[in-house]
C-alpha cells in the first residue's frame, strides 16, 4: 500500500461503526445517481454492498482485513 492509502486504512481504523456506515451510506446515494449503465457505478455499487454486508455482522481476522482493504482502495 502507498502512503495515501495507509493514511485512509488508518482514518478507516479509528472511525465508529456509526461514522463508517453513514460513510458509506452517503457514498451509496451518490453513486446511486450515476448512470445505471456505468460499469463504474455498477462496480462501485457491488463494492460498498459487499463493505455494508462486512460491516453488519461478526468479522474474522481476514473479514476485517479484506472490509479495510475495500475501504481503502474506495479512497472516500
Amino acid at each position: 500500500m502507498g502512503s495515501r492509502a495507509n493514511r485512509v486504512g488508518e482514518r478507516w481504523n479509528l472511525m465508529g461503526y456509526e461514522e463508517k456506515s453513514s460513510v458509506i451510506q452517503e457514498e451509496i446515494k451518490r453513486v446511486s445517481k450515476l448512470p445505471s449503465n456505468s460499469v463504474y457505478a455498477v462496480h462501485r455499487l457491488k463494492v460498498l454492498n459487499k463493505i455494508n454486508e462486512l460491516l453488519s455482522v461478526q468479522r474474522t481476522l481476514s473479514q476485517e482485513k479484506e472490509l479495510e482493504l475495500l475501504f481503502t482502495q474506495l479512497s472516500l
